[in-house]
């Protein structure tokens, strides 16, 4: 299962190999997110890496996985979401860009959450997410909603969306039945502001990483750090 009914706010890491995933692991990351951050906002790592680190985790914890920055797509959404969960992963995380196609999109990936899938939506906060999505996300059979940044230009999402913007994204998710998750460039200073709002988790990346450049590797006595605050 992916997450309990946010008695405490779970935490995201975003890894990129299986050292990455165990060393998350070992600081007790609620989720293990597998992208490629050299690829885009939610690019997609290799298939056979997933399946690596699918096995090296071992079902010990969630593991969740981004398609990639894909166009709109709908026949393109549902192969790429088809091909991840075959890989053995917990959830699937798509990212809808833009403002256009959301719709057909939703209704090609149905069935797959009909049948079972745990699907996440990713909106973005840099690009005037419209909040009338939320409810044909539920509808469709989704499990959560995400909200992220599309341009990893060390903006943050506070930059885009302050805290009444986001808890009013928070409260019309839950009210719809969905989980919620929250990142973009999340830093350590912004989690205290953040936690208020009450997201079933947070993500984060850069700040995780050496120098908080989110290229480069994972710092585990920064992801202990940030494991430790969200307790």
């Amino acid at each position: 299962m992916l997450l309990s009914p946010h008695p405490s706010i779970k935490m995201l890491a975003s890894v990129t190999d299986v050292e990455e995933a165990l060393m998350a692991l070992d600081a007790g990351v609620d989720i293990v997110d597998l992208k490629n951050p050299a690829a885009g906002a939610l690019g997609a790592l290799d298939y056979s890496i997933i399946e690596a680190i699918v096995k090296s985790i071992d079902a010990r914890t969630t593991v969740s996985a981004t398609i990639g920055d894909l166009p709109m797509d709908p026949a393109l959404i549902l192969a790429a979401s088809k091909t991840m969960l075959a890989t053995g992963v917990d959830v699937v995380k798509i990212g809808f860009f833009g403002n256009n196609f959301h719709q057909a999109c939703l209704n090609a990936l149905a069935p797959l959450a009909e049948g079972g899938a745990k699907l996440i939506g990713v909106m973005f906060a840099d690009q005037c997410p419209d909040m009338q999505l939320l409810a044909p996300i539920a509808q469709a059979g989704f499990y959560g909603v995400m909200l992220d940044t599309a341009y990893k230009n060390g903006s943050h999402l506070l930059e885009h969306m302050n805290c009444q913007q986001l808890n009013a994204f928070v409260v019309k998710a839950r009210a719809f039945g969905l989980e919620v998750g929250l990142a973009g460039s999340i830093q350590l200073s912004h989690i205290k502001e953040l936690s208020s709002i009450e997201p079933s988790y947070l993500g984060f990346r850069g700040a995780l990483c050496e120098h908080s450049n989110r290229t480069s590797r994972l710092d585990v006595v920064k992801m202990q750090a940030i494991k430790k605050m969200l307790e």
